[in-house]
C-alpha cells in the first residue's frame, strides 16, 4: 500500500532543499532520493535522517527508478541549472535531452502517481513531463508561479507593513520574463490595493510597479548573489506536495494544462489551481481585466513559440 511515499529526481541545490524542508514539515512518510552523484545522495541520506528525531518520523534512502512503482509523487528538480544572465527560456534544449530519459524510466517503473515538476523553464518542462508520460494533465503539475507570488507578497508587505500572509495577489503568467501581476485581483484583508491606496496616500502606483520589479528580478539577483535560488522553491515544493498527499484542496499558482481555460488551449501555465489528492482539482479562472488577459495571451504566445520548436 502507498504509504505517503514520495520519490526526488535530483539531489542539487534545490531538489535537498525540498528534502530537508519537507522533513521540517512533516511532509510524507517516505522519501526516496534519485541522483546520478550516489555519494552526494548517500550523504544527504545520513544528514537528514540525523535531523529526524527533532522532527517528524520518515524513511529516507538512496533510491532507483523502480522504487517510484508505489509512489504517490515523484518530484523532479534534475536538470542544468541557471546560470548568471541565463534566461529560463535558454535551458530549454539542455533540460528536454535529460527529461525524456527520465520520464521513460519512470513510467517503466510503472508509476501511476503524480509528477510535480520544479526544473526550469519549468512550464516547458512539465508539458514534456506530460507528453512525454502519456499522463492526463491533472497528474502533471509545474512550480508555476508559485515562488513568484510569494515573493510579490513579500513585496507588497513590506511596502504596506502588513503580514505577508495577510497579502492576497497573484502572479500569473510563465514562470520567467512574460510572467505579470493580477493588480485587478489584489487586496489585503479583504480591502482591494486601489481601496488601499486611496486611504494611504503615500502608496502610489509607480511603488506598487516597482514592487512588481523586484519580484520579476528577484531570482536573477539571488543567483548574481549566491550562484542559486533554492530555500523558496524547496518549501513551495514542500508545500504542492502535502498538499496532494492530505487531499488539502489548496490554491496554488500552479503551472497547470489548460483547455479552453481563459481562451487558451494545450499549454501549461502558472494560473490559480486547486490542488488535492487527485493532483489538479480544478483551475480558477479568475476575472483579469482587458490588459491582464492580453498579458497571459502574450506570455503563452512566448511558451508556445518554444515548446513548438521543441518538437512536443
Amino acid at each position: 500500500m502507498k504509504d505517503s511515499k514520495v520519490i526526488l529526481i535530483g539531489d542539487g541545490a534545490v531538489g535537498s532543499s525540498f528534502a530537508y524542508s519537507s522533513s521540517l514539515l512533516g511532509v510524507g512518510r517516505e522519501l526516496g532520493i534519485i541522483d546520478i552523484n550516489e555519494e552526494r545522495v548517500e550523504g544527504d541520506v545520513l544528514d537528514l535522517t540525523d535531523a529526524l528525531s527533532f522532527t517528524y518520523p520518515k524513511k529516507v534512502y538512496k533510491a532507483e527508478y523502480a522504487d517510484c512503482k508505489d509512489a504517490e509523487v515523484v518530484v523532479i528538480t534534475a536538470g542544468i541549472p541557471q546560470k548568471p544572465g541565463e534566461t529560463r527560456l535558454q535551458l530549454v534544449d539542455k533540460n528536454l535531452v535529460i527529461f525524456k530519459d527520465m520520464i521513460g524510466k519512470v513510467v517503466a517503473s510503472g508509476f501511476d502517481g503524480i509528477f510535480v515538476v520544479a526544473s526550469n523553464p519549468v512550464d516547458v518542462t512539465t508539458y514534456a513531463t506530460m507528453k512525454y508520460s502519456g499522463f492526463p494533465a491533472n497528474k502533471v503539475i509545474g512550480s508555476g508561479t508559485t515562488l513568484d507570488t510569494s515573493r510579490f507578497k513579500k513585496q507588497i508587505g513590506d511596502l504596506l507593513d502588513v503580514d505577508y500572509r495577510s497579502v492576497h495577489a497573484y502572479i500569473m503568467g510563465e514562470h520567467g520574463d512574460t510572467e505579470f501581476p493580477v493588480w485587478s485581483n489584489a487586496n489585503v484583508g479583504g480591502l482591494s490595493i486601489e481601496e488601499w491606496k486611496s486611504t494611504h496616500p503615500n502608496i502610489s502606483q509607480e511603488s506598487l510597479d516597482a514592487a512588481f520589479d523586484k519580484t520579476v528580478n528577484a531570482a536573477y539577483e539571488i543567483i548574481n548573489k549566491k550562484g542559486a535560488t533554492f530555500y523558496g522553491i524547496g518549501t513551495a515544493l514542500s508545500s504542492i506536495v502535502r498538499a496532494i498527499l492530505n487531499d488539502e484542496n489548496t490554491v496554488f499558482l500552479t503551472s497547470s494544462y489548460l483547455n479552453g481555460e481563459f481562451g487558451l488551449k494545450d499549454i501549461h501555465i502558472g494560473v490559480p489551481t486547486v490542488i488535492g489528492k487527485s493532483g489538479v482539482a480544478h483551475i480558477i479562472e479568475v476575472p483579469l481585466s482587458d490588459k491582464e488577459q492580453e498579458q497571459l495571451e502574450h506570455s503563452a504566445r512566448t511558451l508556445r513559440e518554444i515548446i513548438d520548436n521543441s518538437n512536443l
